[in-house]
């Protein structure tokens, strides 16, 4: 295994095993283990623990983007691209990739209260993604195509609780149902039939 898909394997494994941990639940011992590697080839590859966590905020950040912005993004500007970020979201919440559901949640609740470069990395992702979010409502509320009182920061903020609420459901709860209950849930936030 060359360096970038050594780098790309201790990743994935950090991603899989932070979504059932946490960022703090990361040990370079343990990817070692799991990887079959020496702990300082894990280590070397990353030089600290944090730099492993931030590349690790960075890895399902860009899988979120690739999941449920990619798919969206070629559609029609408005509604119709707006209702394809609430499917592709919906899709993602109920199969994010991870054991244990969706990382962006996971590390949100574990680091909203803390400061430091991990936090401040995560919180830059989820502002860009909120930016879009208003940024695609706001477009849609001036294309005709939402209700012109629709305020954009809160129904963002709105379709994201409602997003954060899919993988307790579905984990916790055992809800089969829950993807089709958040894409309804959503269209209602945004007033859309």
């Amino acid at each position: 295994m060359d360096a970038l898909e050594t780098r790309a394997a201790i990743l994935r494994t950090a991603a899989d095993i932070a979504s059932l941990e946490g960022l703090e639940g990361l040990s370079i011992g343990r990817l070692a283990t799991e990887l079959s590697m020496s702990k300082s080839g894990v280590l070397g590859q990353f030089g600290s623990k944090e730099e492993l966590q931030l590349e690790t905020v960075r890895l399902v950040l860009a899988n979120f983007r690739t999941r449920v912005w990619e798919p969206a993004q070629h559609l029609e500007r408005g509604l119709p691209r707006l209702l394809g970020i609430c499917d592709a979201w919906a899709r993602y919440e109920v199969d994010p990739g991870y054991p244990g559901g969706c990382c962006v949640a996971t590390f949100s609740y574990e680091f909203d209260g803390r400061p430091g470069r991990v936090r401040d990395e995560l919180a830059r992702g989820v502002r860009q993604w909120r930016a879009t979010l208003v940024r695609e409502i706001t477009t849609a509320i001036e294309a005709g195509d939402l209700p012109a009182d629709l305020h954009p920061e809160q129904t963002a903020f709105s379709l994201d609780a409602i997003a954060s609420g899919v993988g307790p459901a579905r984990l916790l709860h055992g809800d089969a149902e829950i993807g089709s209950w958040a894409v309804q849930a959503m269209r209602t936030a945004l007033r859309a039939s």
